[in-house]
């Protein structure tokens, strides 16, 4: 006994691919924010009996669509009176034995589909394999209780390699009685034609701002986690987009004070601080810092994608208009668009080929400099 407990000790302290390290994972979150349009229309579905066997639920990464996902999957897999319980919600006694098995993944009637840990090569593949999907036929070939459901989530389903996505369609063609699949995908153009053909989509915004703070505000207070000064507050949401997951990253990885570096550099333009850009290219060229380089392209690409939005649209944060009037004058748009499609291959190529990182992040910084001017 004392084996068994070590050894699945040991499985639960795996990585997961979809936990932010720190903070609750989707399936302990017990609160959904911004989406009750959503839940209402599942609830509705459910209450009806006219369930479709396959949903869509696509959205912008870090949202909450994983949050429904297993909500979905609690309230389906509950005893008839603990559904009735929920009204025209979805909600589930967090202290429920059913919400407590998903929590643990232990639950005979759930099967989640995702990138696992390879402990042989200590990293996460790079997309879903095919035996991930093939190892369903087992779950699926099982007889269920009179009446019971059985949920698959796929987590995230534009993650699935060629062969692993024909499996999952060949699932989805054929699907048991009272089966559910939930595909969480924030690019569902990556799926194949035929998946989505047989999936029933429910589109999920970004959240407001409202909503993101509630939101991210119940996650840090899980993690026992101080809530960031208001004027961090702000900049936090600006750069997070409706997606507590990025905001949560940017708050518990200092990534907060490299954007702000980031952001004095685009101030200074036309001319880059070169001290400043030296010292970044030290800080993230080594592979050492692999988080933290990834971060910084994302946070620069973020950068220029809101100026370029700033200056087509005029919608955005003060300081994004007040920047994108400063740096991008009439005519010299397609400048800045093109200069990120730049970095964006610059980045892609550096990494496929282990080029110097440190060069790309100067010559990247060149290439903000050589736009500003002429721009």
């Amino acid at each position: 006994m004392a084996r068994r407990a070590a050894a699945m000790a040991e499985i639960e302290a795996l990585p997961e691919i979809d936990r932010l390290e720190g903070f609750p994972h989707p399936r302990e979150t017990v609160e959904l924010f911004g989406h009750h349009a959503a839940e209402g229309e599942l609830a509705a579905t459910f209450a009806g009996g006219r369930m479709h066997h396959a949903w869509l639920l696509s959205g912008p990464a870090g949202i909450g669509k994983a949050t429904l996902a297993y909500r979905v999957a609690r309230f389906a897999l509950a005893s008839p009176e603990e559904r009735a319980a929920a009204g025209a919600t979805l909600a589930i006694s967090e202290r429920s034995i059913t919400a407590a098995q998903v929590r643990a993944l232990s639950h005979p009637g759930l099967a989640v589909v995702r990138r696992a840990y390879d402990q042989r090569t200590k990293r996460f593949p790079a997309t879903i394999p095919v035996d991930a999907v093939r190892d369903l036929k087992t779950f699926l070939g099982r007889t269920a209780d009179e009446g019971a459901w059985r949920v698959v989530i796929v987590d995230s389903a534009d993650e699935l390699n060629l062969n692993a996505a024909n499996a999952l369609l060949k699932a989805l063609e054929e699907p048991p009685k009272r089966t559910l699949f939930l595909l969480v995908v924030a690019q569902p153009q990556r799926l194949l034609r035929t998946i989505r053909s047989r999936c029933r989509t429910l589109e999920m915004a970004p959240l407001s701002p409202e909503n993101l703070r509630r939101a991210a505000t119940a996650a840090l207070t899980a993690a026992e986690t101080a809530p960031p000064a208001e004027t961090d507050w702000r900049t936090l949401e600006a750069l997070a987009e409706g997606s507590v997951r990025r905001l949560l990253e940017l708050s518990a990885t200092d990534g907060l004070s490299l954007y702000r570096r980031i952001e004095g550099l685009f101030q200074g333009l036309p001319r880059i601080d070169w001290q400043v850009a030296h010292a970044l290219g030290e800080e993230l060229g080594s592979t050492a810092a692999e988080a933290r380089f990834a971060l910084f392209f994302d946070l620069l690409l973020g950068l220029i994608a809101r100026l370029v939005r700033a200056s087509t649209s005029g919608a955005g944060s003060p300081d994004d208009m007040a920047m994108a009037r400063k740096l991008i004058r009439p005519g010299r748009l397609a400048s800045w668009a093109e200069l990120w499609e730049t970095i964006v291959r610059d980045k892609a190529e550096t990494l496929a080929l282990n080029l110097d990182r440190r060069m790309l992040i100067l010559d990247t910084l060149a290439r903000v400099e050589r736009t500003a001017e002429v721009a």
